[in-house]
């Protein structure tokens, strides 16, 4: 460690809606906030063309221009935002030390994580070329756009039946691809699916190929190819939009081992607030929420955060 490193009040990981969210109100407290963005700045709304349900928002906003004006607003109040990523932290004292990306060392009086996840994708060529313009890893945030269309979701669990049932009330058709013969959904969930009659379940089917129209600017998914795994046999299923439901993966890489997280990496916080096992350390948004990941209460919780923050430092002084 060097002799001299930078001492920070409030260090905020991240930078969606939650990481933001955290750095105005930090801001507001005095806190002296310093944000590092990031591998996503602005986090996986910068990947979303139209957001039509954040509250403030009657015409809707592009997701990067969202996150563009929640970053000028941090900065309004002071926020130092900073290029790059967190690659280490020492939780074992406080301040805690930290290291960046280059190499730049920091002590911090508070850590407020703000990471977000990040959605699992079947890993096609074809996937990533139709993303944003029709593949999606979210039906509450683009399922509108199909209105009346036929899309398809793949997955069998809890979120891909729920993805389904909801696109099912504005869509057309929804195929529901199912790599199984069966779904790991909850009993309930299996039971609404199967009751839908405009959902129909492919069994047994994997994706093989997307394909569409290719414009200079625009692209926009006509089909997919699937595989009967059991069979073989191919099928071409004619669809505009196409949800992919197999799970987040929370980007808490960094504090493993160290901070409480469940199964699946997603960061546990005390009841009714955002403080981790770590006195001093906060995590709010994607990267504790498994429910409900949407930009409107990530927000929230990068508000909690910041004012957990606050008190944490206020408590330092009594």
């Amino acid at each position: 460690m060097s002799n001299n490193p930078e001492h920070i009040e409030c260090l905020i990981i991240g930078s969606g809606p939650a990481g933001y969210t955290a750095a105005v109100y930090a801001a507001r407290a005095d806190l002296k906030p310093v944000i590092y963005q990031g591998i996503q700045p602005g986090g996986q709304l910068t990947t979303t063309t139209e957001v039509e349900n954040f509250p403030g928002y009657p015409e809707g906003v592009t997701g990067p221009e969202m996150m563009e004006q929640l970053k000028k607003q941090a900065e309004r109040f002071g926020t130092d935002t900073r290029w790059g990523m967190i690659t280490e932290v020492d939780t074992t004292a406080r301040p805690f030390r930290v290291k960046d990306e280059d190499g730049n060392e920091m002590l911090a009086e508070t850590i407020i994580i703000a990471t977000g996840a990040t959605a699992k994708y079947l890993g096609l060529p074809s996937e990533e070329k139709f993303k944003g313009g029709g593949v999606s890893a979210c039906a509450t945030c683009d399922g509108f756009f199909y209105k009346g269309k036929d899309v398809a979701v793949v997955g069998g669990g809890d979120t891909a039946a729920e993805e389904a049932t909801y696109l099912a009330k504005l869509c057309r058709k929804v195929y529901l691809i199912v790599r199984r013969d069966e779904l790991r959904a909850s009993k309930a969930m299996q039971k609404r699916v199967l009751n839908t009659p405009n959902i129909e379940v492919l069994w047994n089917h994997e994706t093989k190929e997307l394909f569409g129209e290719e414009q200079a600017f625009m692209k926009s998914l006509k089909g997919a190819v699937l595989v009967n795994n059991k069979t073989h046999e191919e099928r071409t299923i004619d669809i505009e939009g196409f949800f992919v439901a197999i799970g987040h993966k929370p980007n808490s890489d960094l504090f493993a081992g160290v901070i409480d997280m469940d199964e699946t990496g997603y960061i546990k916080t005390k009841p009714d607030s955002t403080a981790t096992n770590i006195p001093g350390i906060f995590a709010c948004g994607d990267v504790q929420d498994k429910v409900f990941r949407q930009a409107v209460t990530a927000a929230g919780t990068g508000c909690m955060a910041a004012l957990e923050a606050e008190r944490f430092m206020a408590s330092l002084e009594d």
